[in-house]
């Protein structure tokens, strides 16, 4: 299968044309799409013809050529941004994402947009509003989420990059899921304008590719100050290609491999300690005592502001509108009929925690033990260069298995909330496949080394050798690009 960089390295050589890796790709999205489901929509054929041509005319661009899908919360003027909510089913922003820009002037080709759970809420794209996307190493079990279709596009071979965002792991968790390597990078590091808001001070974009490579070639695109987004800093951009930088120490959390953990993420986890220690890199205990409480805050803190971005929906300015008597009914029929279950629970639990007589006991109390979790990881990382963790708990989980139990639910994003809570990168690699399932294992490094954690991950990754890839049996199967 081609790399990103194989493509762009191939156009530039003029090995192949931009047309003939976009009528690969197209072709392996026709014959398995309706079998996935990874995307809620795709630009028409003939429309990415005429783009691909004009692509042709100037073949230097750091990605020209690559076809690549976002999920469907990241603008791009002139599609729809649907959100996987009927809210905003009919939806097209008049604007773009920096992100979007940034790809579109190095030559990337958007295909399409990639389905999620609905606002980004949820671990396994159950809760988008339109469809339910699989996992292509098994159909009858979900590809994690809540950037579930990005993660899926890449496993299945119908995207060799695609974009997701990462609040309290939507990018890692179905990388995990699906067999693929998923970058959270450090808040700030990439703008969030023209992202559609869950919880801004966790939100961030990143990319989900087959390998380390491609990912650090990506961010190096991506990342960078925007004066549209104040949060973005000022740090050097990624250098691509990056030094080789071998870390002296990597810690692990024994204390994380307790209940609720499958044995077979355990014993993948192992492995991955075997094989860091094979490459002469010490391995050391290490702590993290307030980690057991980042669930239970994230959830206050996260659903807090999904509250508060959220109350823009009401069907007055853009979206979907009810009609009603007045107002008030217009506002409670649009936001009533047209959001999803998932949604209202968190809307509901974060202005509860913003009321009146709660805000101190929760939510004040939420942000005192963020800044703990955060103090934590600033510790442990001032004694070792690098944190390995499992990516998640479980295997990949049969679809419809934790959709009646909401708690079981978020316990799937257990490893990587934590990495949010701090605003820390990591990258969540394909380590092994247990029962047939993939397995991932995840690096977490200080603020702003993207670097440092792609350079061990890319250590890493080359140890474990070619990671298989799904076998999905359609007739007249289409083989992988």
């Amino acid at each position: 299968m081609l790399t990103v960089r194989d493509i762009v390295k191939g156009i530039k050589e003029r090995k192949f044309s931009p047309l003939e890796i976009l009528d690969n790709y197209w072709a392996r999205i026709e014959k398995i799409e309706d079998k996935i489901k990874a995307f809620i929509s795709l630009k028409p054929y003939e429309e990415l013809k005429k783009e691909v041509t004009q692509l042709g005319k100037n073949p230097e661009g750091r990605l020209v050529g690559v076809p690549i899908a976002l999920k469907d919360n990241i603008n791009v003027r002139g599609l729809k941004t649907t959100c996987a909510s009927k809210v905003l089913q009919n939806y097209k922003p008049p604007f773009e994402a920096t992100v979007v820009e940034l790809l579109k002037k190095e030559g990337a080709l958007i295909v399409g947009k990639t389905n999620m759970d609905e606002f980004a809420f949820g671990s396994s794209t159950e809760n988008s509003a339109y469809q339910t996307t699989r996992n292509p190493y098994d159909l009858t079990r979900v590809p994690g989420g809540s950037s579930g279709g990005s993660a899926a596009a890449v496993a299945g071979g119908m995207a060799p990059l695609t974009f997701g965002s990462d609040t309290g792991g939507s990018i890692r968790q179905p990388s995990a899921f699906c067999g693929v390597a998923g970058f959270k990078p450090t808040y700030g590091r990439v703008s969030r304008y023209g992202l559609v808001a869950f919880a801004s001070s966790l939100d961030q974009i990143g990319p989900i590719a087959k390998n380390v490579e491609d990912i650090w070639l990506a961010l190096s695109v991506i990342g960078g100050r925007d004066e549209k987004d104040p949060t973005t800093s000022s740090c050097p951009p990624i250098n691509y290609p990056g030094k080789n930088w071998k870390p002296g120490v990597i810690g692990f959390c024994p204390d994380l491999l307790e209940e609720g953990v499958d044995t077979e993420i355990k014993e993948s986890f192992t492995e991955a300690i075997s094989i860091i220690k094979g490459l002469g890199v010490a391995v050391r205990e290490v702590h993290l005592p307030h980690l057991k409480y980042g669930l239970s805050i994230y959830y206050i803190l996260a659903s807090s502001e999904a509250s508060s971005n959220l109350a823009r929906f009401d069907g007055l300015r853009y979206g979907q509108r009810e009609k009603g008597e007045n107002y008030a009914e217009m506002v409670e029929n649009t936001r009533g009929r047209n959001l999803g279950r998932e949604v209202k629970r968190r809307i509901l639990l974060g202005t509860f925690a913003l009321s009146s007589g709660y805000y101190d006991a929760y939510y004040l109390k939420a942000l005192k033990v963020r800044a703990l979790i955060r103090e934590d990881f600033r510790k442990v990382l001032g004694e070792v260069d690098l944190i390995l963790m499992p990516t998640t708990p479980t295997l990949p989980f049969e679809i419809g298995a934790k959709t009646k139990d909401p708690l079981q639910m978020y316990k799937a994003d257990l490893f990587t909330i934590p990495v949010n809570l701090a605003g820390l990168p990591a990258i969540s690699l394909p380590l092994s496949l247990k029962k047939g399932l993939p397995v991932g294992v995840q690096l977490i490094g200080r603020h702003f080394e993207e670097e440092q954690v792609l350079s061990a991950a890319l250590m890493l990754e080359k140890e474990r050798g070619d990671f298989p890839s799904p076998v999905i049996v359609v007739k007249g199967d289409c083989p992988q690009v």
